[in-house]
């Protein structure tokens, strides 16, 4: 009957334990270039067990029954070297793609989405009405960008319309006071000629 208490009181802490939250905090999800490369582990072992020792007899038999232990090591290096050269290869297309640098900042996009409220964008079903919903907000912005630029060459416009009013209005004052000060020279002249005129003795 102990014995079967103990066991009850354990189970019950356990339980109290799992119930109550005071467990082993969960694990942290593992970020995309550790699963990238679980994934590729997997692929290889899976390519191995398909590429399996008996299936590699079978196609070399007669060469078995004379060298088996030879035939062994062959396989052996065989696909030693063939797990290195794929892994080489996608470590290749890792560091000429940045795939590390892409997943670190993806599980920060990722990351960083979790604390919004909104809701993501999710497709309607219906293409036209999700294109129009992309493109009326950028139609949008890009006529309000017009009408700005319209308004800004408009004042312009007006602008340099009122100078050439005003540069106008200049030039018919010039060229009033020009005439004005012809016309007086005109008459200057005149009264001169007629004065000189006036002077000289008769023939």
């Amino acid at each position: 009957m102990a014995a079967a208490g103990g066991d009850g009181g354990a189970g019950g802490a356990s339980g109290l334990g799992a119930d109550g939250g005071d467990g082993p905090a969960p694990a942290a999800a593992p970020g995309r270039a550790q699963v990238f490369s679980t994934v590729v582990d997997t692929f290889l072992e899976k390519l191995v067990a398909a590429g399996s020792y008996q299936r590699f007899v079978s196609c070399y038999r007669c060469f078995y029954k004379l060298q088996p232990q030879l035939t062994r090591s062959i396989y052996d290096q065989f696909v030693s070297q063939l797990q290195a050269s794929i892994k080489e290869e996608i470590q290749e297309v890792k560091n000429e793609g940045n795939l590390e640098g892409l997943f670190s900042l993806l599980d920060k996009i990722v990351e960083e989405a979790k604390d919004r409220e909104e809701p993501a964008w999710r497709p309607s079903g219906v293409p036209a009405r999700d294109v129009r919903s992309a493109l009326v907000p950028f139609l949008l912005q890009h006529r309000a960008h017009l009408r700005r630029a319209l308004q800004e060459r408009q004042e312009r416009s007006s602008s340099l319309a009122e100078a050439v009013l005003a540069g106008r209005d200049s030039i018919a004052e010039l060229q009033q006071l020009i005439q004005a000060h012809q016309q007086a020279w005109q008459a200057i002249s005149k009264e001169q000629r007629e004065l000189i005129m006036t002077f000289q003795e008769p023939q």
